[in-house]
């Protein structure tokens, strides 16, 4: 039986280890910056932390196809993934430079720069998103995509949580207790040190040509594979049912994203507001569903490769949803906090895990080789737009019909993403149901 080359997904995953590094970084420091630094009131500061989302939605899929056209010495991704994280890494240390000196002598002109900075970091970050994770699936033969797929979020929470030890030590809050002003700048330069290792061991121990050629080979051996069929003019073009397929699994992915952020956002507000709990309580309600998620990664990858991807994500589907309606129960009966809570958040991980596994395997599964960056684009395209819709919708729902509406409008977007998966007939793999796959361990 074919087997997943662990050391090379885990190799490959440290380029989602910096990229998650980076994220968990940014969403925490940036706004602080935004607000106590510059001064800017929320709504301001949340415009601005919406940029990503709204530069990805265009950036992400044109990335990823136009790696998928790139004829690099290096390789299709890896060009991307070195010259990107430079760009970053350099735009990034500017940042706390800015900040500082804003800090010690106030200027329009240094305000202006530091989003000008901010703006550039985006697109940078922007440029090999795609080609990073589309990295993976170039190299892993299909049916084993969810298995690869588990280590490379397994890499990226690991790059998280990395990030979370690096500011508890060097920020607690006995250190910053006090101070006008907080030098961010020891922070940015650790976070791109791990960005810049990250790299390192990617364009060092990835010999992306040669995974490729493999792949290559592997293609020419199974080509049932290969969803894709020729039209009028000789194009590969998709079929109409696995076009369908697509798109309904597409749409699946923003609705239970529409499901998952809008609670993931809100929860904390909510939890204060009915529960009457403190931030830190609530906050450990959403560690725990992080962990319990982290936890069921590699559990779910296994469950796929033998009940299958589209299996799996139903079954974490119907779990997030049972976890998001018992919320709603439990809200009705029970006005206080309660340890049965953190069993609902532990339940609520798993299905995430269950579903985002999995998810964009089956996206990338329906395309030809020369196609992964896109298709990747085409996933995160949907993802970000229900994250940026999400918090918008589910925040006026709670302002403005009531903060009882939070657990039954994710109970609800998740149920629908089950209606529209029951649409999807392509893009499932399982390894125990085809033969010959023990080839690909003997390619050189």
């Amino acid at each position: 039986m074919m087997k997943l080359d662990v050391k090379k997904t885990v190799q490959i995953g440290f380029a989602f280890l910096s990229i998650c590094a980076f994220w968990q970084m940014y969403n925490s420091i940036i706004p602080l910056i935004l607000t106590d630094t510059f001064h800017m009131n929320e709504t301001y500061s949340g415009v601005i932390m919406a940029m990503d989302n709204v530069l990805a939605l265009f950036m992400l899929p044109f990335f990823g196809a136009l790696s998928d056209k790139s004829k690099a010495k290096m390789g299709r991704r890896r060009p991307f993934i070195l010259y990107g994280t430079i760009a970053a890494v350099i735009l990034m240390i500017l940042l706390p430079l800015v900040d500082n000196s804003y800090f010690a002598n106030p200027s329009t002109g240094k305000q202006a720069l530091f989003i000008g900075i901010l703006g550039a970091l985006l697109v940078a970050m922007g440029t090999y998103r795609s080609p990073a994770v589309a990295l993976m699936s170039d190299c892993t033969p299909k049916p084993l995509r969810s298995k690869a797929n588990a280590i490379i979020n397994l890499m990226g929470a690991l790059g998280g949580v990395i990030y979370l030890a690096v500011a508890k030590i060097l920020y607690s809050s006995d250190k910053v207790a006090g101070l006008d002003h907080v030098n961010y700048l020891t922070l940015f330069l650790v976070v791109a040190g791990i960005m810049l290792v990250s790299i390192c061991i990617v364009m060092i121990t990835v010999d992306e040509v040669s995974l490729n050629k493999k792949m290559e080979n592997y293609e020419l051996l199974h080509p049932e594979d290969n969803l894709a069929v020729a039209d009028e003019s000789g194009k590969e073009v998709l079929p109409a049912d696995v076009k369908r397929s697509l798109i309904f699994l597409l749409l699946s992915v923003s609705l239970w994203f529409i499901a998952y952020n809008g609670m993931e956002t809100w929860f904390t507000t909510y939890a204060v507001n009915m529960w009457h709990m403190a931030l830190g309580d609530a906050s450990f309600c959403l560690l725990v569903a992080t962990v319990g998620a982290i936890l069921c990664y590699i559990p779910s990858g296994l469950i796929a490769t033998k009940a299958g991807r589209k299996i799996t994500i139903i079954l974490g589907i119907v779990i997030l949803a049972s976890s998001f309606l018992g919320g709603f129960i439990y809200t009705v009966i029970y006005p206080e906090f309660s340890p049965f809570l953190y069993v609902l958040f532990a339940c609520v991980g798993i299905g995430w895990a269950f579903i985002n596994v999995n998810s964009l395997p089956m996206v990338v599964e329906m395309c030809k080789g020369s196609d992964i960056g896109r298709f990747t684009g085409y996933y995160y395209t949907f993802s970000m737009a229900a994250q940026i819709i999400t918090p918008i919708f589910a925040g006026w729902l709670l302002s403005d019909v009531g903060y009882m509406t939070l657990f039954p409008y994710a109970t609800i977007f998740a149920i629908l993403s089950l209606l529209t998966m029951l649409f999807v007939k392509h893009g499932d793999g399982n390894v125990e149901a085809k033969k010959g796959l023990e080839a690909f361990e003997d390619m050189d």
